[in-house]
């Protein structure tokens, strides 16, 4: 029997994926313990048949269920492998694990593995699923579950770990390939998730590990999860989405890909968000509890916009390059999704209407808008105006404001924008070639004008909001 560290699972009805783990970790001869809670399938069986240790435990959430595993199992070896039911360990893990040996690692009180995630049969390679790397293996009486989380259990150690990047875990859910069972998970989950966040709004919950960008992954993970609750509800779903797609590039994940990061990035962010609101209310919380009124809100509006504008001015950029010819051009955006065109289209249709109102001969094609006797101009990205749109909706979405008074802003704002961007498409078409040459850089000076437009129209936007607070008070 292997005498340097034993195997804890956590099974619910896992007759379809138990067998598979357990072959997988046979050839270790390891103590086995699994922590079940209330199967009703062949799980036990299995369990029994393989001489496995059971203790029975009602589930209340994954970091409760794997402190009690930690606290109850008679652990006689120095370090613990902890494992899901629906995961595998590979060959080359497996060989990693078969010649471990603790003396070896004394300096060490934890190991993280490296997962490969699959989805309806599917590696998803990419949207920051690979590399994924968890804290699997811990010595025991050092590690221990974090109750500070409600459902995305992790596992703490002090002092040194390290991390294992050849050799991985698989894990596949095969009952989530009926979409239905992974709606129905997701949603207790969502209800988990989202009364640990009002928790933390009313400081009852706090972060175990210190958050550090630089640090081991679940520090990193504490970090952004930190950064993410000072994001604005319903919009930080959208955001996480396109940062997965197209910054992490889940995209390439392919049609079953994109499915699951749609699913999991924004329709199980978005849910929360809503359940979140609904106990907010149900609470009687009041908005001072709120991340979004905190005393933090000069910061959190400035962070907010950074990330916002650096969001939005690059996923157009990223959008333009998936929908031209080139070596991450996707056909099926283009033909149908590229609102950039569509853009292009409008402005174009509308330039030219109004330079035929004034009695001027124009017409146009997919990118040039041409006056007979005069001139005209081309219409590039640079063109478009989705620059200046960014920053003027980074602005708008990340003033701490009523999300009706913002959205009616926004669609005024860039409406108006694209407005004076058609009077200048009519002025450049009629006076380019005549007056100017091509010396004269019209995009650098509408650029200018737009932006000392903006700031005028913010100034008063945000005066205005202060001067109703003042009479509120008042």
């Amino acid at each position: 029997m292997n005498n340097q560290f034993s195997f804890i699972i956590i099974t619910y009805n896992e007759e379809v994926h138990l067998p598979r783990l357990l072959a997988s970790i046979s050839e270790l001869n390891a103590p086995l313990f699994i922590l079940d809670s209330g199967s009703t399938d062949k799980t036990l069986a299995i369990a029994q048949q393989a001489g496995a240790t059971v203790l029975h435990h009602a589930f209340e959430n994954h970091p409760k269920q794997w402190d009690f595993a930690l606290k109850n199992f008679d652990i006689k070896t120095p370090w613990i492998i902890c494992l899901d039911a629906d995961q595998i360990v590979t060959p080359e893990l497996k060989n990693k694990l078969h010649n471990f040996q603790d003396a070896d690692y004394q300096q060490v009180n934890g190991i993280y593995f490296n997962r490969k995630n699959f989805f309806k049969g599917r590696w998803i390679k990419h949207g920051g699923y690979s590399p994924l790397y968890l804290l699997k293996m811990i010595r025991f009486g050092k590690g221990y579950s974090d109750l500070n989380e409600n459902m995305d259990h992790r596992f703490i150690v002090p002092g040194e770990t390290l991390i294992w990047k050849d050799g991985y875990i698989l894990e596949e859910n095969l009952k989530e390939n009926n979409i239905s069972f992974w709606i129905n998970k997701h949603n207790r989950y969502s209800d988990l998730v989202a009364q640990e966040e009002v928790e933390r709004m009313m400081a009852l919950r706090s972060q175990t590990l210190k958050p550090n960008f630089w640090g081991s992954p679940d520090e990193r993970t504490a970090r952004l999860k930190q950064l993410w609750w000072q994001m604005p509800r319903y919009v930080r779903p959208m955001l996480y989405f396109i940062y997965r797609m197209f910054f992490q590039l889940g995209i390439l994940d392919g049609r079953t890909g994109v499915i699951f990061h749609f699913l999991q990035a924004f329709w199980f962010r978005l849910v929360v968000d809503i359940k979140i609101d609904e106990l907010l209310q149900q609470q009687q919380i009041p908005a001072k509890t709120d991340y979004n009124k905190s005393k933090n809100e000069p910061l959190h509006f400035i962070f907010t916009f950074v990330i916002l504008f650096v969001v939005f001015y690059y996923f157009n950029i990223l959008y333009f390059g998936i929908t031209s010819p080139g070596s991450h051009y996707s056909a099926f955006l283009d033909n149908n999704l590229n609102y950039i065109r569509g853009l292009r289209h409008l402005l174009l249709l509308c330039s030219a209407q109004i330079l035929n109102w004034l009695g001027f001969s124009a017409i146009y094609n997919e990118y040039d808008l041409l006056v007979a006797g005069h001139g005209g101009i081309q219409l590039v990205y640079s063109c478009l105006g989705l620059g200046v749109s960014s920053f003027f909706a980074a602005f708008v979405l990340s003033y701490p404001k009523k999300w009706k008074a913002k959205i009616i802003f926004l669609l005024c704002g860039i409406l108006g924008i694209e407005v004076l961007n058609v009077i200048r498409f009519v002025v450049l078409a009629i006076f380019w070639n005549k007056n100017y040459g091509h010396s004269f850089d019209h995009h650098t000076i509408f650029n200018i004008f737009i932006y000392i437009v903006i700031a005028i129209t913010l100034y008063f936007w945000v005066k205005h909001d202060e001067v109703l607070k003042n009479d509120a008070a008042n």
